[in-house]
């Protein structure tokens, strides 16, 4: 049941559904006729983002006229200020998703994300410039209520990066003059939790084997990592698993390092890119952050792994192979994929019988390892890539037991000197 006017649609709607199929009837109930059922919507044109026309529709009138009134009100506000007509939360954005050209395919997807899963279904349907904090907070109080698809509850840094997600794009809605201020702003959250890195103690393995359970982050002890290297030595991965587990790479700078990163006889290399997988592909992107750019030292037993691989594979390509190839290519010289790693990884150490890390867990491993040996924390900054020190010391480095029992010993020697050196002076006075 339709009346245009005016440029202003008028139809009448019900929530009444098909007893066969369970979806709503819609404009097609039988039972519209009747005056006390069903309600008015209209549904007019207004000027989109972007200067394109879009349609409104809005509902919930209790006649044809008041919807009609109010489709005529919406139409004069567009005419006047078309600013201020028609820009639900789930419009705008649609819009600012589209402009975001210049991120990262894995940042604009983890964006698209939380618009669709999220902030589209919870807050949509209100008008941008009616937003309230206390609707952002319900959205939230909602959420942390919800499961994801292991059962579990949400968690906090999952909440956190929805609510950057809405608050940039609020900042942009800002910027072109559409509200005045951001209501995300003042929402507050529960502090993320970081898992911090444990390490494989013979208790920790023991209680994996018998029921389990496993540390959220788990690094190896320097023994389990040897043992895990000389069990995937012949793997044709090899180089890039020992490059990994010595220098901390992330499995995009690894997938990405090419034979001109290299340079053998100064023991260097130079993470200038990663490999991030689209839609359109394997594409390469300048590293993380600025301090990602980096050069790394290699130790000589690795050099002489690289310089293997090498000629292993310049006979295996040919003349296909060229120096501005992988370091780590498939057989027909093409890059290997960075998820593609993390299932092999994950293979080798399920084959391997070593309790289980993650391929990124290498790089807490690193980190921890080189703590272990004597490198000073800036050192160790500087090879992962951190922008700060503060990331490497609170989240990508545990201690290992043998440091702990050498602080032990070392304090021990300290304090117990001397207290036999005040034993020995006081049995002398009393003589």
């Amino acid at each position: 049941m339709r009346r245009h006017q005016d440029r202003c649609v008028v139809y009448k709607r019900c929530g009444c559904a098909d007893a066969a199929t369970g979806k709503q009837l819609g404009g097609r109930c039988l039972r519209l006729t009747e005056d006390s059922h069903g309600s008015w919507y209209f549904a007019v044109q207004v000027s989109g983002l972007g200067g394109r026309r879009e349609r409104l529709r809005r509902g919930g009138f209790a006649s044809a006229e008041q919807a009609h009134q109010a489709g005529r009100t919406v139409i004069e506000a567009d005419q006047n200020d078309p600013s201020a007509v028609g820009y639900t939360l789930a419009r705008w954005l649609r819009h600012w998703l589209e402009m975001q050209h210049q991120l990262r395919p894995s940042t604009r997807k983890s964006y698209a994300d939380h618009v669709r899963l999220y902030l589209t279904p919870c807050l949509g349907r209100i008008q941008l410039a009616e937003l309230a904090s206390r609707d952002i907070t319900r959205m939230f109080a909602a959420l942390a209520g919800h499961r994801n698809r292991y059962g579990e509850p949400i968690a906090s840094s999952t909440l956190h990066r929805i609510r950057a997600t809405l608050r940039a794009a609020l900042n942009a809605a800002i910027r072109e003059g559409l509200i005045g201020s951001n209501p995300a702003r003042t929402v507050r959250l529960p502090a993320p939790r970081h898992p911090y890195p444990e390490v494989w103690t013979d208790r920790r393995v023991t209680a994996w084997r018998r029921g389990g359970e496993r540390p959220a982050v788990a690094v190896w002890t320097a023994e389990q990592l040897a043992q895990f290297l000389t069990f995937a030595r012949g793997d044709p991965l090899y180089p890039l698993w020992q490059l990994i587990a010595l220098r901390g790479l992330r499995r995009g700078e690894a997938a990405g390092l090419r034979w001109v990163d290299l340079d053998l006889d100064r023991r260097e290399l130079t993470v200038s890119r990663q490999l991030v997988h689209t839609d359109a592909g394997l594409i390469a992107f300048l590293p993380k952050t600025a301090a990602s750019r980096r050069i790394i030292a290699l130790d000589p037993e690795t050099v002489r792994l690289l310089r293997r691989h090498e000629q292993a594979q310049r006979q295996l390509l040919g003349d296909a192979w060229n120096e501005s190839g992988p370091i780590f290519a498939r057989t027909d010289g093409s890059p290997t994929r960075p998820d593609y790693l993390t299932v092999r990884f994950r293979k080798l150490v399920q084959a391997s019988n070593l309790p289980p890390i993650r391929l990124h867990d290498l790089r807490h491993g690193t980190a921890t390892l080189a703590l272990a040996s004597g490198s000073d924390l800036r050192v160790v900054q500087g090879t992962l890539g951190h922008r700060s020190i503060v990331v490497t010391s609170d989240i990508y480095t545990s201690v290992l037991p043998e440091v702990y029992h050498q602080s032990a010993q070392a304090i021990a020697r300290l304090v117990l000197a001397r207290a036999r050196k005040t034993a020995r002076k006081a049995r002398k006075m009393a003589a």
